[in-house]
């Protein structure tokens, strides 16, 4: 009987315990499903050629990619290593869920296995040199997202994942396995003026271009409708479909800068830490915890002038990261009370990374003058 368990997909069996936890700090999802997690570790194990790659078996791969080859829904990313990169994902997901489930055993098993995992997956992907086999958004995405690579082969990486933005004049040719990652990875490699550009593109393929079209939605194809008004076929071509939607967690995140954190999960330690970018003047997010509702506002006038509103829910706290200013002197909250006298404020503290406030809940409106764009 062959097997349909393709990679990615059968991940959620991990990815989604582990996510939902995060999201809303509540343990009993990781003891119900830590079974269920463990034999999809177990099962991928079986799989390989050896115990240490997934490279057997029917795969997606990176489905609706738009460097397939004419007339196929994959993407040229090969299929075993989109497969191996998550068979190391899932694996450290569950050494996570070992750890907090107190299973102490497990989570050093499960350190070892992610170990020979990656070990396995730079022998077989990375040559001698540094330098990723595979020559795709996708694979170098993946590579870097999941901590696949040494330091030196991560910065070729990264700097090859740019030049290949450049060499597609800043337009995604990732499928639906590389496009949630790749704007978390172009911010986490320091590169947020690519991931802007990406946002903001308007011709196909981009996100904007749909909306161009009337869309309210996210659609299955970046070209559901075609620029002459046809469709791209009549079957397989949703109008509300998540995959390209995943940009959202992205804005979320870094946009409008409103994080949470593994080791108090459900927003009880938040992260406020927007990255402002070139094509944007303001942006807001707001998202419903257990705790209340965390908000994040900034705008950016044309003087330079910044403006940061956030709202801490109680029995929270915050970091604030506020971008863009290396001196907290310059910086006033409310009425134009000096940061450091601001009621609710904590400490602050100028760093590399600029001003880090803590801060208990309430309600900060934090006013200075905008330096530059992060990049």
């Amino acid at each position: 009987k062959e097997d349909f368990a393709s990679a990615a997909w059968g991940d959620a069996a991990v990815i989604c315990p582990w996510t939902i936890y995060v999201s809303y700090g509540d343990q009993r999802i990781l003891e119900r499903q830590y079974e269920s997690m463990k034999r999809w570790v177990a099962y991928i194990q079986g799989q390989g050629e050896n115990e240490y790659l997934w490279n057997t078996g029917f795969h997606f791969g990176d489905w609706l990619g738009l460097d397939a080859k004419s007339g196929d829904y994959v993407g040229a990313t090969e299929r075993d290593l989109i497969a191996s990169a998550f068979y190391a994902y899932s694996v450290e997901l569950l050494r996570r869920t070992a750890v907090v489930l107190g299973q102490k055993e497990d989570a050093a098993l499960y350190s070892k296995l992610k170990e020979q995992v990656v070990a396995a997956f730079r022998r077989e992907f990375v040559t001698p040199s540094g330098r990723l086999a595979a020559s795709t958004q996708t694979a170098h995405v993946l590579s870097l997202m999941f901590g696949l690579l040494d330091e030196a082969a991560e910065k070729r990486a990264a700097a090859r994942l740019y030049t290949l933005l450049e060499e597609s004049k800043f337009h995604l040719t990732t499928g639906f396995v590389g496009t949630p990652y790749i704007s978390h990875v172009l911010s986490q490699q320091g590169m947020h003026d690519a991931a802007y550009k990406l946002l903001l593109q308007q011709d196909y393929p981009s996100w904007l271009y749909p909306v161009t079209k009337g869309a309210t939605t996210i659609w299955e194809h970046w070209d559901g409708i075609k620029e002459d008004g046809s469709f791209w076929s009549r079957d397989m071509n949703s109008f509300n479909h998540y995959a390209y939607g995943a940009i959202g967690d992205w804005l979320y995140r870094t946009v409008a800068g409103i994080q949470t954190v593994e080791e108090a999960p459900g927003y009880k330690r938040i992260v406020i830490a927007p990255v402002p970018g070139e094509g944007l003047t303001w942006a807001a997010g707001t998202i419903d915890t257990m705790y209340g509702r965390v908000r994040s506002y900034w705008r950016l006038g044309n003087a330079g002038d910044f403006r940061l509103e956030i709202t801490i829910p109680p029995n929270t706290t915050a970091e604030i990261r506020l971008p863009g200013i290396f001196d907290g002197t310059r910086v006033t909250e409310g009425d134009g009370t000096p940061l450091l006298e601001a009621k609710g404020v904590h400490s602050a503290c100028d760093g590399k990374a600029g001003v880090v406030i803590q801060a208990g809940s309430g309600h900060y409106h934090f006013c200075y003058k905008f330096t530059g764009h992060s990049s």
